[in-house]
């Protein structure tokens, strides 16, 4: 059987543009001699809907977007994924479903049985379990048709599982010839090594082939990388599409020799990846064309520069100058050499005139204070002001260029810094941003063009030059320091007990642990942030902000769920 892995980049709730681009997969694989199309996991509404699953109308426009796509595959056969209405007196309203179409008609439909309600997933808010398990037969053929997490609860390779069923095994106990999964997602740094890893186990555990079809593109906070994938009874790779772009892969499940295989860009790489297609498709999928963003000549907002020019062109690009009193004079030069390399739109506003308006206005409630941290954030909140004026004025979306050890701590400014409409690195720690800065370099030099970074930009000491000879080293610790506390205490949520057993000092992560902890506040009204790691500040991550937990009481034995 010749199958094709149709991996679409959709719009979530644009069902008639999905159906389209579902449609035109349909007959360029017909084309190519496919029997078989698989698209992504709710591929005709896009994935995750959310509450757009409550709205009136969605379900019905899904189910006549899957009788037009039915429509359209004459002579072979299409799976998309959509959602279902639950017809039973009680459970949730919906099945998160697939359905087999051919020639007009709906030859089978299937429910996912494993709704992952973990970090970034909600899906018992809406879908109510798939409880049956059953094969399905194309010309004869049975096929195991599953979605998305059915495949991601093997006992014999996980070490605890999270559901009391494994889908894969009663559809290959019941003798299906071949696997087949639709899936949405999302990527996190290694993911799809563990995914090959996982999913090779499977193939030749049930010694079936396993076909994979993941979305790919930018929906919000979430970027999903594609990486479509075919393993042979083995577990060997026959077929991989491209990673972080759309494809259609055409294989032959029959042929000896593999097929197509794009090899998966890794490490540092892919994260440069994730984000720069993360960024387009919030920008275009949001109805902008072009952004702004401040260059203070420091590493972050360079880099953010630079995922910006990559994924939008530099003519869509402004960075900003805005210096300050204390802005240095290679901080300066810095941004403009920055904007030249990259050929962006450049522009300089100095602070200083609204700086001194500023500070006379408030001179007289200041009086017989010392100046502190609110005369310091003027400025940043200045910049914040110019940079919403320059995006409401000619349409640009504003672009945050905080790290994320900089927002896990709160070393930001609220309607400053902090303004914009997307926090492009919110997810990436400041050591992984240096890394990041030396790739997009190299990239630059492999491709015969000038670095865009200024050494300058890599190598002074951070600072966000608020003061006199201020740096951050002054009010953090040191960010190798900083991002391993972090790394442990957000992303693998060990408690300081555990952490300072690892040989940290004590009042370094006691401090550091308690602004994760007071900043809450920030990060709730920060810009939404694209998501690269495995714990990002977003929605998967549910704290209260109103509490009083003290980490200094937990059991130094105890261990994260």
């Amino acid at each position: 059987m010749k199958v094709a892995l149709a991996q679409i980049n959709p719009i979530v709730g644009d069902i008639a543009g999905n159906t389209d681009k579902i449609i035109d997969a349909v007959r360029r694989a017909r084309d190519l001699g496919a029997e078989l199309v698989v698209t992504p996991e709710l591929s005709i509404l896009g994935y995750p809907p959310r509450d757009l699953l409550l709205k009136a109308g969605v379900v019905a426009q899904c189910a006549q977007a899957v009788q037009a796509i039915a429509d359209a595959s004459r002579g072979s056969a299409t799976i998309v994924g959509y959602p279902v209405p639950n017809t039973l007196t009680a459970g949730r309203p919906l099945f998160n479903a697939c359905a087999l179409v051919r020639d007009g008609a709906i030859l089978a439909r299937r429910f996912k049985s494993l709704l992952p309600t973990y970090d970034v997933f909600d899906e018992t808010r809406y879908f109510e379990p798939g409880v049956q398990t059953e094969l399905t037969f194309l010309d004869e053929q049975p096929l195991g048709l599953s979605i998305c997490e059915d495949l991601w609860n093997d006992e014999k390779f996980l070490p605890r599982t999270l559901y009391h069923v494994n889908p894969i095994g009663a559809l290959a106990e019941a003798g299906a010839r071949v696997l087949i999964n639709i899936s949405a997602s999302p990527f996190v740094l290694g993911k799809d090594e563990f995914r090959h890893e996982l999913f090779s186990h499977q193939a030749r555990r049930w010694q079936i082939p396993i076909i994979y079809v993941n979305q790919v593109g930018g929906n919000d906070e979430l970027v999903f990388d594609g990486n479509s994938v075919v393993f042979n009874a083995q577990g060997q790779v026959v077929a991989q599409a491209r990673d972080f772009a759309e494809d259609l892969l055409v294989v032959d499940l029959a042929a000896p020799d593999p097929a197509q295989v794009h090899p998966p860009q890794r490490g540092i790489a892919s994260i440069g990846a994730a984000l720069v297609l993360g960024l387009r498709d919030y920008v275009h999928k949001c109805g902008f064309n072009s952004v702004v963003l401040g260059l203070s000549g420091g590493i972050d907002s360079a880099v953010v520069a630079v995922l910006a020019a990559a994924a939008l062109g530099p003519a869509n690009v402004l960075g900003v100058s805005l210096p300050s009193r204390y802005s240095s004079d290679h901080s300066k030069s810095d941004a403009q050499v920055l904007a030249e390399h990259l050929g962006i739109r450049f522009a300089t506003i100095p602070l200083e005139g609204v700086h001194h308006a500023l500070e006379q206005t408030l001179s007289g409630v200041f009086a017989g204070t010392a100046p502190g941290l609110a005369e310091e954030n003027m400025q940043a909140r200045i910049r914040g002001n110019i940079l919403m004026a320059l995006s409401n004025k000619f349409g640009h979306l504003l672009l945050t260029t905080g790290n994320k050890s900089e927002v896990a701590t709160g070393y930001c400014t609220l309607y400053g810094d902090m303004c914009g409409g997307l926090a492009v690195i919110s997810d990436v720690p400041k050591m992984m941003v240096y890394a990041l800065a030396r790739h997009l370099n190299a990239e630059a030099r492999a491709q015969g063009r000038p670095e865009p970074i200024p050494e300058g930009s890599l190598t002074k000491p951070p600072s966000a030059e608020l003061r006199p000879n201020q740096t951050d080293q002054d009010s953090l610790p040191p960010y190798e320091t900083l991002d391993a506390i972090l790394q442990l205490y957000v992303e693998e949520e060990k408690s300081v007990w555990q952490i300072i057993a690892q040989g940290f000092d004590e009042t370094t992560v006691l401090r550091v642990t308690r602004m994760v902890d007071l900043n809450e506040y920030k990060r709730k009204q920060m810009a939404p942030g694209l998501k690269v790691t495995s714990r990002a500040f977003g929605f998967g991550r549910r704290m209260p902000i109103a509490q009083r937990y003290d980490q200094r009481r937990s059991p130094p034995g105890a261990a994260p769920l």
